[in-house]
């Protein structure tokens, strides 16, 4: 698929060695393009980019990744290369949810949760980011999808799922919609969390032009944070990355780099010089 928003994860200069391991071990899986800066990939049909951006941020599970398998033997097969040298979450079982699931981080922090079910009840999308709103965001899932709903004028929801008890009584326990035609799922945390959402995952929205890339990081900012390349915060914590299209085409004219290090958002035409 063309995903038109694509996730990023964050790595301390081992990108392409995390690409390949996953290239290994999902179907329909390969490397598009590989720099010192960036790595680009397919990964069971979704587009993913590496960034080697040294040990200033890591991926946490605030947002993971579902992967969607189809039969018990896919998991266990997926699981058996993520889990070496990881850290396992929730172990491999039946749940309430699904037949059978499993939460990992791998050793390079990047979270996977496997679970037995369709794609076709996921858009034909085998693997959706998944955030969680917990630590400082606990209990704002619903605020912030009302939020991308907005800011996002192609959006669909497929459902809400409230917990229905305990502390969390009300929240979101689950929920999933569809942001430009790329399926995402969120939910509250169910328990207390020691973390929230920082760079080691953001998600990249490819712009059309200018008045595109204004557009969402206005929008974006407006009760969130600027930073820099194009980099920005929502008013929940998710990392965003603001680029146009093409911008791999801008940063091969003479200067191009150079400027785009002193930008905030992104300036098309001070890229084409």
């Amino acid at each position: 698929m063309e995903n038109s928003i694509i996730p990023s994860l964050w790595f301390d200069q081992n990108a392409k060695e995390a690409f390949d391991l996953y290239c290994r071990t999902f179907p329909n899986s390969h490397i598009e393009s590989n720099s010192p800066i960036v790595v680009e990939a397919l990964l069971n049909g979704v587009k993913f980019i590496g960034i080697n951006g040294g040990p200033m941020f890591k991926p946490n599970p605030s947002i993971s990744f579902m992967v969607i398998c189809e039969s018990a033997e896919e998991i266990d097969r997926i699981w058996n290369t993520l889990s070496v040298d990881g850290n396992v979450l929730m172990p491999l079982n039946s749940y309430p949810w699904s037949a059978y699931y499993g939460w990992v981080a791998d050793k390079y922090g990047v979270n996977w949760q496997l679970y037995q079910g369709n794609v076709s009840d996921t858009n034909q999308q085998a693997i959706v980011p998944t955030l969680m709103y917990c630590g400082p965001q606990q209990g704002k899932c619903e605020t912030a999808v009302q939020f991308y709903e907005e800011l996002f004028k192609d959006f669909h929801s497929n459902g809400i799922l409230r917990y229905p008890e305990g502390d969390y009584k009300g929240e979101i326990q689950h929920t999933q919609f569809l942001i430009n035609g790329f399926t995402l799922m969120a939910m509250d945390s169910g328990v207390i969390q020691d973390f929230t959402f920082s760079e080691g995952v953001s998600l990249t929205i490819l712009c059309r032009d200018q008045a595109e890339i204004d557009y969402y990081w206005n929008r974006i900012t407006q009760q969130g944070q600027e930073s820099m390349c194009g980099w920005c915060k929502d008013e929940f914590g998710v990392s965003w990355q603001i680029v146009p299209t093409q911008i791999a085409t801008y940063l091969q004219n003479p200067g191009a780099g150079e400027a785009l290090m002193k930008m905030k958002k992104i300036i098309i035409k001070d890229l084409i010089g």
